[in-house]
């Protein structure tokens, strides 16, 4: 009989909803050291992180699938602010034993990054994903996820959502914190519908801001090695080494489904009048282009 790993609770750091097990140890993250050639991918929760994160690292290495299976994902980009007593699992144990550059995760929001990251100029890489998705794919992520709060039933997630009470706090301040300061640093916004639309012409963007130069061949393979059903196959990018304690697989598969619009499977006509009308309420001051379909 499996021993599930124990569902984590929620606490506050400067208000932001994080694991706890993140903010014991605050003070790690809070202090991280970042250089100059660090290159950050920031996003919310289930907004493209992995697929984003497959991207950079092929563009890196010049579209070599080899080097980009050198390691599982969590390996190659650590995830900053994840830590745990498993030091296998400790996103920022890694990062702590690396030399840079590295490229590193979060998806803490722009005010919690730590200062080195601004200090040292870093490149940041954003991704972000209409809100509708965004929580589904959230819902479906916290169900397997056993390190996660439990989510309770749909109707009640997409209400902590919409108040911000979900891990990482509200998508709107998340999404709304880095696109304010796109211009002040050195931040490529991206938009997670703009790549599954034409991911060719994003990753030409993305290597460009990241100092490489990738011909038509190399991007057309990249492309080809992130589409969601080669991630889905690939054991280095689709978190199947993470233990079946950890992610009950029989309730989501990490990647899920990666498509934009499946919203319309979970919200009713009722539910989406009202997300609709919470959303222009709290977009109004921040002219963002979403696109909900494709």
């Amino acid at each position: 009989m499996k021993e599930w790993a124990t569902r984590g609770s929620l606490k506050e750091v400067q208000g932001i909803p994080l694991l706890e097990s993140i903010v014991t140890h605050w003070k790690r993250v809070e202090t991280f050291r970042a250089f100059p050639e660090d290159l950050l991918i920031a996003t919310y929760p289930k907004a493209g992180t992995t697929w984003i994160q497959e991207i950079v690292d092929l563009i890196l290495n010049r579209g070599d699938a080899g080097r980009a299976r050198r390691a599982p994902t969590h390996v190659r980009m650590p995830f900053l602010e994840m830590t745990t007593p498993n030091p296998t699992l400790s996103g920022i144990t890694h990062l702590e034993q690396m030399e840079p550059p590295r490229v590193i995760k979060t998806h803490l929001p722009i005010q919690l990054i730590p200062n080195t990251f601004w200090e040292a100029r870093c490149k940041v890489i954003y991704v972000a994903r209409n809100p509708k998705d965004n929580v589904v794919s959230y819902f479906h992520f916290d169900q397997m996820n056993l390190v996660q709060p439990e989510p309770g039933p749909w109707s009640q997630y997409l209400d902590k959502f919409m108040r911000g009470q979900l891990g990482w706090g509200s998508w709107y301040d998340h999404v709304q914190g880095f696109w304010r300061e796109k211009e002040k640093k050195q931040i490529l916004y991206l938009f997670y519908e703009d790549i599954k639309e034409n991911p060719e012409r994003e990753i030409h963007r993305i290597a460009d801001f990241v100092g490489q130069q990738v011909s038509e061949e190399i991007c057309s393979n990249i492309a080809q090695m992130t589409t969601f059903a080669a991630m889905r196959e690939n054991p280095m990018a689709n978190y199947s080494c993470i233990p079946d304690t950890i992610f009950n697989r029989q309730a989501s598969e990490f990647l899920r489904k990666g498509e934009v619009g499946d919203w319309q499977n979970h919200f009713s006509p009722e539910e989406n009048a009202t997300f609709g009308e919470h959303y222009s309420k709290m977009m109004a001051d921040c002219s963002i282009p979403f696109r909900f379909l494709i």
